[in-house]
């Protein structure tokens, strides 16, 4: 059957594209002939569905060939799906309907990882380790993970139920769940460390980011905070209006953030701070080789104006600025418009050529521990930069922090263990028979962070586990990550009864770069003063 009733269609999103880059870039590149391009694009798709030996699907290939323009731009500029972008809507607007809760497939099984907070699987009662088997008297055993929320997910007021199997026990324990609207997150944790210093971990910019960390500071002013530690590790970015505000609480009024620059005029901006209420608050900022784009903004704004220091290993260097255009389909394109530079004028964008990133020995990989940039250090790959009160810092793409610290590389044997999630596995058999006492005998993770040893029987119950799958022991692979491995169990059995604050809480006295942070707040302190 012919799939010529597609060319319509097709026609109309290369119209689309053609008037947004024939009227928002036809000044700067009106030699382009877009018109033509079209034309000859249309008639090669109509020869090729006319005469081609099988029927072709139109749709698929114009799909194909819009992938293809844009791959040769830049790594960032691409097409999303309709479903694609759905689900990325989602992730960045805060939110989905559905019954809440984290999850993943262990042994074939579909288990609850943990109940989202104010959700209402949280409110029935359905805990961390649940194991879901039925959804609505289906059998969902060896259900994949793309099928999970399908089944879940759905409209709010609507109802599921799901068919769980608790701990030990083989009674299945029948919830009927109305499904809400659930938040979705973006900081990860926020407490404590100590009588004076606080800690907020925050995993991407989303619609609600700036509104979470507003919250999540003035809870932590509130517990007598006096020094921060911000850790934006693995972000990798998302709304820049969300990190523009969050910088502008540690900046006075009228200070540049960012800026971009485009070949297109309409796109030039600057944005500067709206003035913040943390002004004086010592300030060490947590990157690593995955920060990225938003996070990029706030530790290169905080660097450049030497509000506070920034730790970790170089960013991911992604300073290109994007703007999405939906199509008629529900689908939409997400083309570059711009780069953006940190206000002493750093490119964030490391090199690159068409969708390719290029590979640079920029000497990333040779820094020491503890690289002190206003200690005369010298690095001659990367173009140097000063602060605003003379500090030498260094541009080249990403952000380079004051203090490398490097995270010692797991080995295999560790490895092994994360890939078939033997720790989450041996931990939820643990809690089975324990979670009641450790309850009981910890009011709290603070308490149970003091107080509680690790069962050395449960370190080897994961070495057998392992033996049972297939992973020779190696014991001095194991002595070598011993102590990341202690941190993940005991960080496991926090998340379990804790949640994700209690989880961090544990897991950040095994940090280096967290320690080294902590240890540099004296130091930021100091930064306040020039």
């Amino acid at each position: 059957m012919s799939n010529k009733k597609f060319y319509i269609p097709v026609a109309i999103i290369l119209i689309v594209i053609g008037i947004f880059i024939g009227t928002r870039i036809q000044k700067a590149v009106s030699n382009d002939k877009v018109e033509d391009q079209i034309k000859k694009y249309a008639e090669v798709l109509k020869k090729t569905s006319d005469y081609y030996v099988d029927d072709v699907d139109t749709q698929k290939l114009t799909e194909a060939a819009i992938k293809g323009l844009l791959s040769e731009l830049d790594p960032h500029s691409i097409y999303i799906t309709k479903e694609q972008l759905k689900r990325v809507n989602e992730d960045f607007q805060g939110s989905f309907e559905g019954i809440g809760v984290e999850f993943d497939i262990i042994n074939d099984t579909l288990t609850v990882i943990s109940p989202i907070v104010g959700g209402p699987s949280e409110k029935l009662g359905i805990l961390a380790g649940d194991k879901i088997v039925k959804i609505d008297g289906q059998n969902v055993i060896k259900i994949s993970r793309e099928d999970v929320p399908k089944k879940l997910r759905g409209p709010k007021g609507t109802k599921v139920t799901v068919s769980i199997i608790r701990g030990h026990s083989t009674e299945l324990l029948e919830f009927e769940i109305t499904r809400d609207k659930i938040p979705l997150y973006s900081v990860d944790a926020s407490l404590m460390y100590n009588n004076e210093i606080g800690y907020i971990r925050i995993s991407r910019f989303s619609a609600t980011t700036f509104d979470e960390f507003i919250q999540a500071l003035n809870k932590l002013k509130n517990s007598g905070m006096k020094k921060l530690v911000l850790d934006l590790r693995g972000n990798p970015g998302g709304y820049m209006n969300q990190s523009v505000k969050m910088a502008s609480q540690f900046l006075p009024k009228g200070k540049k953030i960012v800026y971009t620059k485009s070949r297109v005029k309409d796109f030039n901006e600057e944005y500067f701070s709206s003035g913040g209420d943390f002004l004086d608050i010592p300030l060490v900022v947590l990157v690593n080789e995955g920060s990225a784009s938003a996070s990029e903004i706030v530790s290169g704004a905080i660097q450049d104006w030497d509000r506070g220091l920034i730790v970790g290993t170089p960013t991911f260097g992604k300073g290109l600025v994007q703007q999405q255009l939906d199509i008629f389909d529900g689908s939409a394109i997400r083309i570059t418009t711009s780069r953006y530079y940190t206000p002493a004028g750093r490119t964030i964008q490391k090199p690159y050529e068409g969708g390719k990133y290029i590979s640079r020995n920029n000497g990333d990989s040779e820094d020491g521990d503890n690289f002190e940039h206003n200690k005369d250090v010298k690095d001659t790959t990367k173009p140097v930069y000063k602060t605003f009160s003379g500090r030498t810092i260094y541009g080249g793409g990403g952000i380079t922090p004051d203090y490398i610290v490097k995270v010692d590389t797991l080995t295999n044997y560790t490895v092994q263990f994360r890939r078939l999630n033997l720790i989450y596995i041996i931990v939820e058999e643990f809690m089975k028979d324990n979670r009641s006492k450790i309850e009981s005998t910890y009011k709290n993770y603070k308490d149970f962070i003091s107080g509680y040893q690790i069962n050395e029987q449960l370190l080897n119950d994961l070495i057998a586990a392992g033996k049972e799958k297939g992973i020779e022991y190696d014991q001095v692979a194991f002595e070598k990550d011993k102590n990341f491995i202690v941190a993940s169990v005991l960080s496991q059995i926090a998340r379990d009864i804790w949640g994700n604050e209690g989880s961090y809480a544990v897991f950040i006295n095994y940090d280096e770069q967290f320690l080294k942070a902590v240890s540099l707040l004296d130091e930021a302190a100091k930064l306040l003063n020039n």
